[in-house]
This record gives C-alpha cells, sequence and structure tokens, in this order.
C-alpha cells in the first residue's frame, strides 16, 4: 500500500509556519542566537536555537496551556496546522487513525520548576499536573484526545532519532494495513538550564560565543551542536484514504530503515556501519539505490559528521548532494527529524536544495557535496533524511516526489 504525506505543520527557529520556516531555509536564514530563556551568566555555553515570537495560546485553549509543558504546545501547535493544512479530514473509523509522536527529552522544563518547587517549598506544593506534564508520551496523547484518533497511539524516545522513528512506524502501519491515517513527527522544548549544563559539561555542545559559526556542519572547524527546539508534524494518508478525499499531496513515503550501532552510549560507530544499514535498508524497501539528495543528521560534531559521510559513501557508489539544516535551525534532538522529513519533502516539491551555511573551511574528512552557502537549484524525485541518536540509535526516512 502507497502512503503519502497530505498535511505538513513546522515551528522552528528560523520561522512558524510550514512555508515561512522553508523560507527561512531557502534564504539561509540563521535561527541560532544568544540564549533568552534563561540566564546564562554561570553557563559556558550561551547560544540556542530558540523558537521566537510563539504564543500557545494563538492554537491551544488556555487551560491546556496551563496544564501542559512548552513541548505539548509544540506538538498541539503544530498538529493544528498540519490538521488545517490536509484540510481537517474527518476518519471514517477512528480505529483506522493513528498518533504516533515522540520527544527526546519531554517536559525538561516542568521537570526543573517541580523539583524546584519540592526543593524550596515541600511535597505539598509540587502540582499534580506535574508527571502528566513531564512525560514524553504526553503530546502523543493529547493529540489523541484532541482528534479523536482511537487508533495506534505511541510515542518513540530514541533520543535525536526520535522523530523518524515516529514518521517509520506511522508510515510502516499504513503500509501494511493497520491504519488510514497517522499524525505523527516530534516535538522538543529542552532549552533549558539543566539540559544545556548536562549537555556542555559532555562536551557535546558548541562553546562558539559567535552564533554564525556555531553550528557549522562538515566545516573543520565545528566543535559541537547548537541546541534548538521546536516540533514538526505530518499527516500521513494510505493511498486509498488520501484519494478518496481529493488530498492535496507533498510527497510519497518509499522507504525506512533503522538499525543500532551496538557501540558506545554517545558517539557514533566511527566506521558508519549502523547508519549505512539504515540507508540500505530504506534504499531496500523502495527497491532503489541511489537517490539525488540526503538532509543528513549532520549536528556540527566533530565524530558524528565525519561517521555520516563515511557511512554515505559506503552506501552510495556516486553520492548525492547532502546538507544539515542544523546549520540553521541547530539541533531540536527528538524534533529534529519531523523538520527536516518536512524540509526535504518541501525540497523535492519546489526542486531546491536547502544550503548548508557557515560552511568556510572544508573538512578533508567530510569531502562530499555540502550544498555550501546558498540554496540551489535541481531536478529533484528522491530524497533521504536521516537521523541518529544517543545509545546508538540509526533511523533513515526515504521520500519520493509526489505525483
Amino acid at each position: 500500500m502507497r502512503v503519502f504525506v497530505t498535511g505538513i505543520g513546522l515551528i522552528t527557529p528560523v520561522g512558524i509556519g510550514t512555508e515561512v520556516a522553508w523560507k527561512g531555509i531557502v534564504s539561509g536564514a540563521l535561527g541560532i542566537a544568544p540564549i533568552t530563556l534563561f540566564d546564562t551568566t554561570d553557563f559556558k555555553v550561551k547560544n540556542a536555537a530558540e523558537v521566537k515570537g510563539f504564543d500557545p495560546n494563538d492554537f491551544v485553549d488556555k487551560k491546556l496551556t496551563r496544564r501542559n509543558d512548552r513541548f505539548c504546545h509544540f506538538a498541539l501547535a503544530t498538529a493544528h496546522m498540519a490538521m488545517e493544512d490536509a484540510g481537517t479530514p474527518a476518519f471514517t473509523d477512528p480505529y483506522r487513525a493513528g498518533v504516533i509522536v515522540g520527544s527526546g527529552i519531554g517536559g525538561i522544563k516542568t521537570h526543573e520548576e517541580q523539583h524546584t518547587a519540592l526543593m524550596e517549598k515541600g511535597p505539598g506544593r509540587v502540582s499534580p499536573f506535574y508527571v502528566p506534564m513531564m512525560i514524553p508520551n504526553m503530546a502523543a496523547g493529547l493529540l489523541s484526545i484532541q482528534y479523536g484518533a482511537k487508533g495506534v497511539s505511541y510515542a518513540p524516545v530514541s533520543a535525536c532519532a526520535t522523530s523518524v522513528h515516529a514518521i517509520g512506524e506511522a508510515f510502516r502501519n499504513i503500509k501494511h494495513g493497520i491504519l488510514d491515517f497517522c499524525i505523527t513527527g516530534g516535538a522538543e522544548a529542552a532549552v533549558t538550564p539543566i539540559s544545556v549544563a548536562g549537555f556542555s559539561n559532555m562536551t557535546a555542545l558548541s562553546d562558539s560565543t559567535d552564533p554564525e559559526n556555531a553550528s557549522i556542519p562538515f566545516d573543520i572547524r565545528r566543535n559541537g551542536f547548537v541546541i534548538g527546539e521546536g516540533a514538526g508534524i505530518l499527516i500521513l494518508e494510505s493511498e486509498a484514504s488520501a484519494v478518496r478525499r481529493g488530498a492535496k499531496v507533498y510527497g510519497e513515503v518509499l522507504g525506512y530503515g533503522a538499525t543500532s550501532d551496538a557501540f558506545h552510549i554517545t558517539g557514533p560507530d566511527p566506521e558508519g556501519n549502523g547508519a549505512a544499514a539504515a540507508m540500505r535498508l530504506a534504499l531496500g524497501e523502495a527497491g532503489l539505490n541511489s537517490v539525488d539528495y540526503i538532509n543528513t543528521h549532520g549536528t556540527s560534531t566533530p565524530q558524528g559528521d565525519k561517521a555520516e559521510v563515511l557511512a554515505i559513501k559506503k552506501t552510495f557508489s556516486s553520492p548525492p548532494p547532502i546538507s544539515s539544516t542544523k546549520s540553521m535551525t541547530g539541533h531540536l534532538l527528538g524534533a529534529a527529524g519531523g523538520i527536516e522529513t518536512a524540509f526535504s519533502l518541501l525540497a523535492l516539491r519546489d526542486g531546491i536544495l536547502p544550503p548548508t551555511i557557515g560552511y568556510r573551511e572544508p573538512d578533508p574528512e567530510c569531502d562530499i557535496d555540502v550544498v555550501p552557502n546558498t540554496a540551489r537549484r535541481a531536478d529533484l524525485r528522491t530524497a533521504l533524511s536521516n537521523s541518529f541518536g544517543f545509545g546508538g540509535h540509526n533511523a533513515s526516512i526515504l521520500l519520493g516526489k509526489a505525483d
């Protein structure tokens, strides 16, 4: 059974709304700036990719806003956008409509705030909403309730591979006849003191004070990723469902691959074998051996970018152009794959290769076409989007241009 993408919702550091965010990506807009969500005086890391100008009350009932964490605000808002974009479909059978939406970290802001309340004011002051606000599956639960989707509903939690795992599992549920329709993707809101401190102390984050030189994937000067926030939600439908209601189509999901490095809790397999295997699985499911574009995981870490380029070279006899939109959005952790899959679909729609901005000094070990600094027109039929997560999780989703 063929599976199509019929709706997209995006909240990103380069813009709120699908077309606004995509315009930012094509123009090379930088969504990285000094952190404003908390005081960084005592922090080595000063920059993040925050979402600016977002008011959850524009999308969400005020009671829901009060009783949910920021990552759920993002999920509810992007799902609202995606459902409207898809034409606000009515489910013929609610048990064949699902929600597979994940978060790598969940309600970390709520956790910090409620722990402070516990320590400073005692257990009686911990909110009764603390647990449902904090748990990562709550975005999926809320969306299921919001839209009456009674089919498969859960939240993958696989660090930075979360969203692609979610989209891949949604694809499989539709392909194999379990669902007709699925809301899928990821949301993250982890620009908080404890998150930044933890990632910083493990030397995962760039400590560059210059936003333009902080997230520079594949550049030899790279020294870590920039944490970001936001959400990317897609509407996936079976061919029969999309045709029945005359839905517009962004593209088709052709294949999905998921593997594990089984190597290290945070570092990638330096040989890139697990990543290469995930890409090969996605290609194999689609019956292809090449693609026209790859939206890479490309986090701007010294080891990660090198390993991914090696994996691409092992997978393709003639590697296609690649880029890292994280050079603009930073790394949205569990939401990264949702927005990057969306960007890949929009690249196919418009025939545009997104750029990798900030690229100044090539790394000889990343000697591949990274579409440096400026978007490029191209004839695109297929695209691959990669996401890899701490714990060795690898996920690749293969997309085709809309027929």
